[in-house]
């Protein structure tokens, strides 16, 4: 009779783990479907980039160090984005890609200081197609984010509750890394208007 009983409180913990197991996949699986969103964004943010800066190049002749300094952001920006989407939510691969997106935000924001000054630049139509391209891109970057980090403190806070706690760390589930700006002129999306 004592053996039934073990049996039964084994098979009990056995249930309760692999149902543990199966929604803490299920909801990784879902922060990471979420991080690859903010990737297709980004990428499409980068791509963007170059072409701005070219149509700029002929305007800013006497700007080339800001312009320098927006195509060297843009590759630490993407070589972040690459680091984490290979293992989304790891802090410090996260971390490194806020870090990378804020100096990105931030040299974008002295170039469009830079247009305003510049009336051809301006009234360019190609340059007045790209910040609009641009804008619409920031605003999928901030949905997406706001998705994935949705997403990571609902895995967050299932790993944490009892008694996924007591399984989580041995059977690998560690926590997840929000996608946060780390500073709060960071938080401030570029102007792109030259309205």
């Amino acid at each position: 009779m004592g053996i039934l009983i073990a049996l039964g409180i084994l098979a009990v913990i056995v249930v309760v783990a692999v149902g543990l197991y199966n929604k803490l996949i299920s909801l990784r699986n879902r922060y990471k479907n979420a991080f690859s969103q903010i990737d297709v964004q980004l990428k499409r943010r980068y791509d963007l980039i170059p072409n701005l800066v070219e149509t700029a190049k002929g305007y800013l002749k006497h700007e080339r160090e800001t312009l320098q300094e927006v195509i060297s952001a843009r590759n630490a920006a993407q070589n972040a984005n690459a680091a984490a989407s290979q293992n989304p939510g790891d802090p410090a691969a996260m971390h490194q890609l806020a870090s990378a997106e804020g100096a990105l935000t931030g040299v974008l924001g002295r170039l469009f200081a830079l247009a305003e000054a510049y009336p051809d630049l301006k009234s360019n139509t190609t340059m007045n197609q790209l910040m609009e391209e641009l804008r619409s891109t920031e605003n999928r970057v901030a949905f997406a984010r706001q998705a994935y980090n949705d997403s990571v403190t609902q895995y967050n806070t299932a790993r944490e509750s009892f008694p996924a706690v007591v399984f989580a760390g041995p059977m690998g589930f560690g926590a997840a890394e929000l996608f946060e700006v780390e500073s709060f002129e960071e938080r401030d999306v570029p102007e792109v208007s030259f309205n």
